[in-house]
């Protein structure tokens, strides 16, 4: 196998954000991190399992992405919260953090309400198109016959290091590969029978969200369940 074959067959599309940079129009059109005002009528701020509003952490709006994954064909908005005292990895949706997803924006509403203890600050997110996300070495995804593969490569002298042929985004992103602080539990059965890596949210100092120390919060869907499982790691 070729550097370059063995690239085009690890890599994955990714849309990845920035965060702020531009004025944004508050239309429903748009993403952000720190603020949700997309809800159904009858939908409010959730609450965690001690009565506390959690905090609207991130609003993705899809049709417009330059690229969805898979397991997102039919949705059209997301929009995440957590509660201020993270979870537990792998813990249950629904008492300290929640994912809503929307296959249709006919009765969704923009809403003004906010969580007056949230210390997130709010910022518009700048969606862009990379083709070739690259999975982090240490379980972040590569088979065992792909590292084989690699290991291969560098015994040839081919290459010098599997870093000097790939790139890994650690942004915001949808698609791709998890970015993990610690050794990876992949991109796939690590987070659970059936699920399937979708999006993360990463610490972010404009936004000031902080996954303990420079974590990243992963996301995970079981395609046929629908259900979601969430996952983090930090330094």
């Amino acid at each position: 196998m070729t550097v370059e074959d063995l690239k085009n067959k690890i890599s994955k599309p990714v849309t990845k954000f920035s965060t702020g940079g531009f004025r944004p129009k508050n239309t429903i059109e748009e993403s952000w991190i720190g603020k949700v005002f997309a809800y159904n009528e009858d939908e409010d701020i959730p609450l965690d399992k001690n009565g506390n509003a959690m905090l609207p952490l991130a609003q993705f709006h899809l049709p417009n992405l330059p690229y969805v994954h898979p397991n997102l064909k039919h949705t059209k908005l997301i929009t995440v919260f957590i509660s201020a005292e993270l979870p537990e990895c792998f813990e249950e949706m629904g008492e300290r953090w929640l994912i809503r997803e929307y296959d249709n924006l006919e009765n969704i509403q923009i809403k003004n309400i906010e969580n007056p203890n949230s210390f997130l600050n709010a910022f518009p997110l700048q969606a862009e198109l990379d083709e070739k996300d690259f999975p982090l070495w240490d379980g972040g995804g590569l088979s065992m016959k792909d590292e084989a593969e690699v290991l291969k490569l560098e015994n040839e002298g081919i290459i010098d290091d599997y870093f000097d042929i790939t790139d890994h985004i650690y942004d915001h992103k949808i698609g791709g590969y998890p970015t993990f602080c610690q050794s990876g539990i992949g991109d796939a059965e690590g987070f659970g029978e059936g699920f399937q890596f979708v999006f993360q949210i990463v610490s972010d100092y404009k936004a000031n969200f902080n996954v303990v120390d420079g974590g990243s919060l992963m996301f995970a869907k079981n395609n046929d369940t629908k259900q979601w499982s969430l996952y983090y790691d930090f330094y």
